[in-house]
C-alpha cells in the first residue's frame, strides 16, 4: 500500500532525512530486509530522525521568541520601530500569541520529526514497530510529542505512519501524556546506558528517563483542565517522578561539576558531565547553504549592545564584524533573582557598568566604552546598562530611537552564551554552542520539589541537600532548613536562565499569567488570559488538518 506523510510535512521531512530518505512513493511494509550489521551503521540510518530540533522554527530561533519570550525573564524590545519585525518579539513576550506568529510554527518541526521517524520505525520494526532496534525512535518520537503536547495542548497521537487518506484527529492532552508515558517505559529497556559520544544528541536510556521526569513533574498540569491548575494542583505522579531522578543519580554517571558558565562556552559538548541531553549545534558539522539554521545558534546576537561597533575596547575583547541587534532584555524581575554573594551566576547578568572579558570570557578590569561618534571617537562614557527605565512607547515596548544612546542601554542583558570571534569571523551570527534540554541539575532540583510538594524519597535527602548541591557548582551560599516552593522556583530561575523550561515551571506553579510588570503595562488582557498557557495551532497545521479546532481563544 502506498504511505504518505502528512502533505503539509513533506518538504521538511525530505530535507531533514535527506541523507537516508527513501522515495515516499516506495511501499514499505515488513521488516527492513537486511539490518546494519554494526551500531555505528544503525545510528547513522537513524541520525535524520533526531535532525529536526536544529532547524530555525525549533531551537535555532523560534523556539525562544515565544517559548523563551513568554516567561518572566526577557522581553523583546524595538528601538523606535527598528527591530519590530512585525510584531514577533513583542507578541510573543506579552502573551500574545497567533496562528501565524513565527514563534508559533514550532509545531510543523514536531510533526515532522514524528513524521519521519515512523517511516524508520515501519522501515527497520516493522508494522508494529515494537523490534528492539527501534528504541531510540521510539523514545525521540514521544520526546517529540511530548514537546508538542506540552505547547499546544490536545495533539495527534502518531503511532504509525498515516496513510494516504487517512484522517488525523488531535487527542485529549491527557491521553497523550499516558501514551508518551507507556512509549517510553516500553523503550527504556532496549536503551543503552552508553553515555559518551557515541550517544550525545541521541535518545539513550537516560534521556528516557529524564523525559518522563519531566512528565511526572508536570502530570497535574497535563491531566486536568489547564484553565484550573495552580500550584495546589494535585499530582499523583511525584513518587514515579522521584523514582526516575534517583535511577539517574544512583547511575554515577552525571555530575553538575564545578563552575557554572563553562557549562554554556563555545566548547560544550560531551564532556560536559552535567548534560543528559542536549542539541547539538555545529556549523562545520551542519552548517551552510540551506542547512544555515541547523548548523549554529544564535543566543548572542539577540542579547548584545545594539551600537556594539561603536564599543572600544569591545565586551567581548574583539570587534564583530557581523550586527548584534540587543533587543532581548532582562526584565527587573530577573535581575533580583541574581543576588546571592559569591554566586558565579551573577556574572552573567550585565546590569550597571560593563567590563570587559577576556578571550577566556573571564572578566578584566577594563571598562567598556561608548562612542557616539565612530569616526571623530567621541567618547560618551562606560557602557552602563539600566535595569529600570521608562519605555518611549510601553505598548509597543519600544524604548525609543536608536540614535540615542541612552536608549541603546535600557535594560539588563544576559551573558550566558557568548561568542567566539573567529566563529563570528567565519559564521557570521551563528555560534556553536550545543543547547542542554535536559541537565543533572534539573534531575536535583526537580526531585528537590517533589520532596517539598509530600513526594517519598527512598533515599532519604532533603530538598536543601539537593538544592545545595546544584549551588556548589556557581559557588553559591547553601540554603539551610526547609525551602519554601517559591524559593525552589526562584533557584530554578537562576540556574536554568534561557534553558527550555521557564514557561513550564511558571505554569505549573500558577504564576504564567501577569509575571512581569514591563508585560502587564504593555499588555493587560493577553497577559490576564489562562487560555494563553497553551499555543494555538498554527494556520499551516490548521489548513492543511481542517477537522482540527483551534484552541480556545484564539
Amino acid at each position: 500500500m502506498k504511505k504518505s506523510y502528512i502533505k503539509s510535512l513533506i518538504l521538511s521531512g525530505l530535507l531533514a532525512g535527506a541523507a537516508s530518505c527513501t522515495d515516499l512513493d516506495t511501499p514499505m511494509e515488513g521488516n527492513y530486509t537486511q539490518f546494519p550489521d554494526n551500531d555505528i551503521a544503525v545510528s547513522g540510518e537513524f541520525e535524520g530522525c533526531y535532525t529536526y530540533q536544529r532547524n530555525e522554527a525549533w531551537f535555532g530561533r523560534n523556539f525562544w521568541e515565544c517559548v523563551f519570550l513568554g516567561g518572566d525573564e526577557a522581553v523583546g524590545i524595538c528601538l523606535n520601530g527598528v527591530y519590530d519585525d512585525n510584531g514577533r518579539y513583542r507578541d510573543g513576550s506579552i502573551h500574545n500569541f497567533r496562528p501565524d506568529l513565527q514563534g508559533v510554527g514550532l509545531m510543523g518541526d514536531m510533526l515532522s520529526g514524528i513524521t519521519y521517524t515512523n517511516s524508520r520505525i515501519l522501515l527497520y520494526g516493522g508494522a508494529e514497530g515494537t523490534d528492539p532496534i527501534v528504541a531510540p525512535l521510539r523514545a525521540i518520537r514521544a520526546y517529540y510529542t511530548f514537546w508538542m503536547m506540552e505547547l499546544y495542548g490536545d495533539v495527534p497521537i502518531l503511532d504509525h505512519q498515516i496513510e494516504e487518506g487517512e484522517t488525523v484527529d488531535r487527542q485529549p492532552r491527557a491521553e497523550v501524556a499516558k501514551w508518551i508515558e507507556s512509549e517510553l517505559r516500553a523503550a527504556i529497556p532496549d536503551l543503552t546506558e552508553a553515555n559518551d559520544a557515541s550517544t550525545y544528541g541521541k535518545p539513550n536510556k537516560w534521556m528516557a528517563l529524564a523525559t518522563l521526569a519531566k512528565l511526572y513533574l508536570n502530570w497535574g498540569v497535563y491531566t486536568n483542565d489547564i484553565l484550573t491548575v495552580d500550584n495546589n494542583t494535585p499530582n499523583p505522579k511525584l513518587d514515579e517522578c522521584i523514582e526516575m531522578c534517583n535511577e539517574i543519580i544512583k547511575s554515577g554517571v552525571f555530575e553538575v561539576g564545578k563552575g557554572y558558565r563553562k557549562k554554556f562556552f563555545p566548547d560544550n559538548g560531551v564532556q560536559i558531565k552535567d548534560f543528559i541531553y542536549a542539541v547539538e549545534f555545529d556549523p562545520e558539522k551542519f552548517g551552510g547553504g540551506t542547512w544555515k539554521y541547523a548548523g549554529g545558534t544564535e543566543m548572542n546576537r539577540w542579547w548584545d549592545f545594539r551600537k556594539q561597533t561603536m564599543c572600544k575596547p569591545n565586551l567581548w575583547g574583539w570587534k564583530p564584524s557581523n550586527s548584534i541587534a540587543g533587543i532581548y532584555i532582562l526584565t527587573p524581575e530577573t535581575v533580583d533573582r541574581f543576588n546571592l554573594p559569591g554566586d558565579e551566576r551573577n556574572i552573567m547578568i550585565g546590569v550597571g557598568p560593563q567590563h570587559a572579558f577576556d578571550v577566556e570570557f573571564n572578566l578584566t578590569d577594563e571598562e567598556v566604552i561608548v562612542y557616539k561618534d565612530a569616526r571623530f571617537r567621541n567618547p560618551y562614557g562606560p557602557l552602563d546598562f539600566k535595569k529600570e527605565f521608562e519605555f518611549a512607547n510601553v505598548s509597543m515596548l519600544d524604548v525609543g530611537s536608536e540614535d540615542d544612546i541612552e536608549n541603546c542601554l535600557k535594560g539588563a542583558r544576559l551573558w550566558k552564551y557568548p561568542i567566539r570571534e573567529t566563529d563570528d569571523t567565519r559564521w557570521g551570527r551563528f555560534q556553536f554552542q550545543d543547547i542542554p534540554v535536559f541537565r543533572y541539575a534539573d534531575i536535583l532540583l526537580t526531585k528537590a520539589e517533589c520532596i517539598l510538594r509530600g513526594g517519598n524519597d527512598p533515599m532519604g535527602a532533603s530538598a536543601a541537600s539537593l538544592i545545595n548541591e546544584v549551588r556548589d557548582c556557581a559557588s553559591a551560599p547553601h540554603v539551610s532548613g526547609t525551602p519554601t516552593l517559591d524559593e525552589l522556583l526562584d533557584e530554578r530561575g537562576r540556574e536554568f536562565i534561557m534553558e527550555p523550561w521557564r514557561r513550564n515551571d511558571l505554569i505549573r506553579f500558577g504564576k504564567y499569567e501577569n509575571c512581569a510588570k514591563w508585560k502587564v503595562a504593555a499588555s493587560p488582557s493577553t497577559m490576564a488570559d489562562k487560555n494563553k498557557r497553551l499555543f494555538p495551532i498554527p494556520t499551516g497545521e490548521m489548513n492543511t488538518n481542517t477537522n482540527w479546532k483551534q484552541n480556545p481563544s484564539y
